[in-house]
């Protein structure tokens, strides 16, 4: 997934997730260079290379401390890059502190349009490629198809539908389910 979303990204975007120690390990490995260790004078094959994480990537992290089910503390860490740089690019977002909210927001929708993604769910998915495409579904209807409330909501608290895609520019119409699915695969 983080391939994909970089790949499709123009520059880095800000990483934030809770500490599941496997989004560190996935950015290491997609934004990083190989800098050449220096000869030992000794004889045997010569060391690997050591993979240096990019300076202008930048990662935080979300911890939250429960008592029972309440969160009685959220600590934000900035893995990689600074705290300035970091601090920086969320004043120019739309949510102006480090949470994982967006993300989370994300999952529940995907868990509740899907059932192969819930969690502890009797369904299986019998095939990738048929999970694949249903999700792809999902995804377009939506940032096409469903209007989100808060791009929806003016400054004068007027209801204007609007969808993600619409607010990106993408298309200037919410599409309708018979647009999606009979648009060409080959155009993507």
């Amino acid at each position: 997934m983080l391939k994909d979303l970089t790949d499709r990204c123009q520059g880095k975007p800000l990483f934030v997730s809770d500490e599941l120690p496997h989004y560190g390990t996935v950015l290491g490995e997609l934004f990083h260079q190989l800098a050449p260790q220096p000869p030992t004078g000794k004889p045997g094959r010569p060391r690997n290379p050591k993979r240096v994480i990019d300076a202008d990537l930048d990662y935080a992290t979300v911890h939250k401390t429960r008592q029972g089910s309440q969160i009685i503390k959220i600590e934000c860490k900035v893995v990689h890059g600074t705290e300035q740089h970091v601090f920086a690019r969320m004043a120019e977002s739309p949510s102006q502190t480090i949470n994982t909210a967006y993300i989370e927001r994300s999952n529940l929708d995907w868990r509740l349009w899907d059932a192969h993604l819930t969690r502890k769910a009797p369904t299986v998915a019998r095939s990738m490629r048929w999970l694949k495409a249903k999700f792809a579904i999902c995804v377009a209807c939506y940032n096409l198809i469903r209007p989100h409330e808060t791009l929806s909501r003016g400054e004068d608290r007027i209801f204007r539908s609007k969808t993600p895609a619409m607010a990106a520019n993408v298309t200037d119409h919410r599409w309708t389910f018979s647009e999606l699915l009979a648009y060409p695969a080959h155009c993507q």
